[in-house]
């Protein structure tokens, strides 16, 4: 029986969405700072072209991807057993999350 996997408790959820919270935060202004040379800022002109903005996209969401795996990669090799189960479902909420930051990016 000692490899039944432990449930997380109520107060180890709220810690770990704080610190979802916390990596995306952070993510998404570290990527903002390196994609800000990309894409154009004003989309608004009569012969609008999509593709420096298309580039600007796909790039951040590449290095959002990558960034979430090395966390991914680091937290399942650093947290203790009872907390590994979070991991991935804070995985797959983030890779969703990538998509949503793309608002605020070019908002």
């Amino acid at each position: 029986m000692a490899d039944v996997a432990q449930k997380s408790s109520g107060a180890s959820l709220v810690v770990g969405f704080l610190l979802f919270c916390v990596f995306e935060t952070v993510a998404y202004y570290l990527l903002r700072f390196a994609t800000s040379g990309l894409g154009m800022p004003d989309q608004m002109q009569p012969e609008n072209t999509i593709v420096s903005n298309w580039v600007k996209t796909v790039v951040f969401l590449l290095l959002h991807l990558l960034l979430v795996v090395v966390a991914v990669l680091v937290l399942s090799n650093r947290l203790p057993r009872r907390y590994r189960g979070q991991v991935m479902g804070w995985f797959y909420l983030s890779l969703l999350m990538g998509f949503f930051l793309l608002i605020p990016l070019f908002g």
